[in-house]
Order: C-alpha cells, then structure tokens, then sequence
C-alpha cells in the first residue's frame, strides 16, 4: 500500500512509496535483482583455483587460531587495531608481487574507491576504460580530478583524451586506469602498449588486476607483473578470487601507500579487517606462489571449454576463464539462467547497468570446482535451452 486518506481529508504517502515505485520499474524491465542461496554446479564464483573451501585453507585458518590470533580487530589501525597480520601480509604482498609497497583494505571495492577518491589531485585528469569495475567510478565520483572516459581496451583513444585535455589547457598529472581482463568480458588490454603511452605522457598507470591475480602471469602474480615495482605503476589485487579469502591490496610506490594511510578516508575510518581472516590471506599467497599445477589444470578447462562452447552452441569463447555469453534482452537472460539452474547449473545473468543497454548476458565463469563432464554438460543443456527459445 503506497498511501492512505487521513482523517482531514489529506493524502498520506508510505515512507518508501517511491522505493517500491523504483523497485516496480526494475521488475518491469526485467532489471530487479534478488539474492538467491547457491547451489548446483559452480559456474558463476570467482574462486578460480578451487581456494575458498581448500583444505589447505582450512588448515592456515586453525593455525592461526591455535596462534591465539583475534577474529576482530577491535578499531581501525590508524587507533588500535594495526595488528602484526596486518603488516605481515603487506610484506608478503609486497614480496610476492614485486612492489614497494602494499596496503591491505577489506575489500578490493574499498581500495579502488579509496585510491581514485583520494590519490588523483585536483588539477590531474584521470582516464579510465569505458568497462572499468563500478567501484573505480565510485572513487572518481568523489574525487577532485578531470575524467575521461576512453573506448574499451583502446590505446588511441586513451591518448587522444590527454592530447586533447592538454591542449586545452591541463598541467596537472596524468592517471591512466584499466583493468588488465575484464569480468564481463573475460578480455583485457595491452599493458605494455598501454604503459609505453602513460610513461610518453608522464602519466602514472593504474592496473586492476582482480580477474588476474593468482590465475595468470608467472607464479600467478597477474598479468601486470611485468610492470609491479615501476615508479609510475600502481596494482590493485582483490583477494576474494582466486586468492579464495577477502580483502584488497593497492601495491606500488610507498609514498603512494603512505598517502592513503593519511588521507583515504575508507581506510582511516573503517575497523581494520580480521586479524585472522588476513593471516589465512598471507597463507593463500603463499599457497597460491606454488599452484602451477592449479593454474595449468584451470588453463586445459579453458581450452576444452572453448573447444565445447563452439561444437555444441557455435559460439566463439573468449580465451580466458570468463566466457560471456551475449543474450541482449535482460528477460530473456534471467529465463535462461534459471532454466540452466533448474538443470544444475549455477549461472547467473548480468544485466544492465553492469553491462551496456541491449547486451545482457550469462557470464560464465571456469574454477576448479567443476571438470570437464560439468562443462560438457553445461554446453549442451545451453544450446538445448537456446534452440527452444
């Protein structure tokens, strides 16, 4: 019920009235979302390398509580909760990455938001990848800086975009930001394109690594390894993906880090995360440092799932453990996510405004807590569900 007649005569509206108007739009165009509890064969977790409910995580997590290490850190750690854990992951991120520096958030979401609201100063200009993840718009929306949008994984438009604001009369530093493979299209750009262009500009290059870390580049340390430790280079590594626990770290110069810590309000006002959520965390580095065998069972899944999703439904797969499959209605997504779920398979379908207008879509996604008779399966339950449309 949205109003009532009072007593006098007048109208008076419930307090969420136009809550519930917004929420009917949603539904109306196929867009409201709902939580559902999981279930059915995992191809919708980011927990690329089966990490999340190892035994081998397992295992860290009684150690550390056999350490007597807290569960809560009590305050943020600018007061009291600055627990040695803390400061051990963020030498062993650091180490393991090859930055100078890293700093910890509880959440890879609070540290882009933290880095593009606090870092970019009011005379710089930031562009960013047209797809880049929501929570980078979110920082920039509360930031001081210029912004530009440029076309998805495209050097020149990104130049264009500086040379242009340049002329117009920009004198401040330049920011460059992309994510290195993309969690909706499972693509990404060229790095090393990309960072001859930010150090010809004088520009500092911002990379999301998240899709990345612990799946690609050498020992898993993602796909701007190659990069890590530049002076101009700053690397964002979510640890709820492959990492299989919670949290983000922001590795780069320390004077960057050092910045945050006094300036980025989302790391000073938050209670500090786990003390012992982050020593399972380090335990996942170094757990994740020796998974070659992990990362060369999820390559030969890639390979076989894109030679399936041609021969059962004729599409082309992305090459990476994030298959897109393209739908474009949003209803006509959600009809068929369900289905493959009633049939066992947990896929989900990604609307707008996470994707663009007219492309909703099922984002698949490869782990290691499904094998090759899963995928197989799933293909050929997708391309029955889609020839009876």
């Amino acid at each position: 019920m949205q109003s009532e007649i009072l007593s006098d005569g007048s109208d008076r509206r419930a307090p969420f009235a136009d809550l519930e108007a917004a929420l009917d739009r949603l539904a109306a165009r196929g867009q409201r979302r709902s939580l559902q509890s999981f279930g059915g064969l995992d191809f919708t977790s980011n927990d690329y390398l089966a990490l999340a409910n190892s035994s081998e995580l397992r295992a860290a997590a009684s150690e550390a509580l056999s350490r007597q290490i807290p569960i809560g850190a009590g305050g943020s750690r600018l007061l009291r909760g600055n627990h040695v854990e803390h400061e051990a992951l963020e030498e062993a991120a650091r180490a393991y990455f090859g930055a100078e520096s890293s700093l910890y958030f509880g959440s890879g979401y609070a540290a882009n938001l933290t880095l593009f609201a606090t870092a970019p100063q009011r005379r710089d200009l930031v562009v960013y990848d047209e797809w880049i993840h929501a929570s980078v718009h979110d920082g920039l929306r509360r930031g001081r800086t210029e912004i530009v949008s440029a076309r998805h994984n495209d050097a020149q438009s990104v130049d264009d975009a500086i040379v242009r604001w340049r002329a117009a009369g920009g004198t401040g530093r330049v920011w460059i930001a992309v994510e290195s493979l993309y969690s909706m299209d499972g693509d990404g750009p060229d790095l090393a394109e990309l960072y001859a262009l930010a150090c010809r500009r004088e520009a500092v290059f911002v990379v999301d690594d998240a899709h990345a870390t612990g799946v690609l580049g050498p020992n898993g340390r993602g796909c701007a390894a190659f990069l890590e430790g530049r002076d101009n280079v700053v690397t964002i590594h979510t640890c709820g993906k492959a990492l299989g626990t919670a949290g983000g770290l922001i590795c780069g110069p320390r004077v960057l880090t050092d910045f945050l810590v006094n300036r980025g309000r989302a790391f000073i006002f938050a209670t500090a995360p786990s003390p012992l959520l982050t020593a399972v965390t380090r335990a996942a580095i170094a757990l994740c440092e020796r998974s070659d065998a992990r990362r060369a069972s999820l390559q030969r899944l890639v390979e076989y799932a894109t030679r399936e999703l041609a021969r059962h439904c004729g599409l082309s797969a992305s090459g990476s453990h994030i298959l897109p499959i393209v739908i474009g209605e949003d209803q006509a997504a959600v009809d068929l996510a369900a289905k493959l779920r009633a049939r066992g398979y947990d896929v989900r379908a990604i609307r707008p405004p996470t994707v663009p207008v007219g492309t909703a879509r099922l984002r698949i996604a490869l782990t290691l807590n499904v094998n090759e008779t899963a995928i197989e399966g799933l293909f050929q339950t997708l391309a029955s569900e889609m020839h009876a449309r």
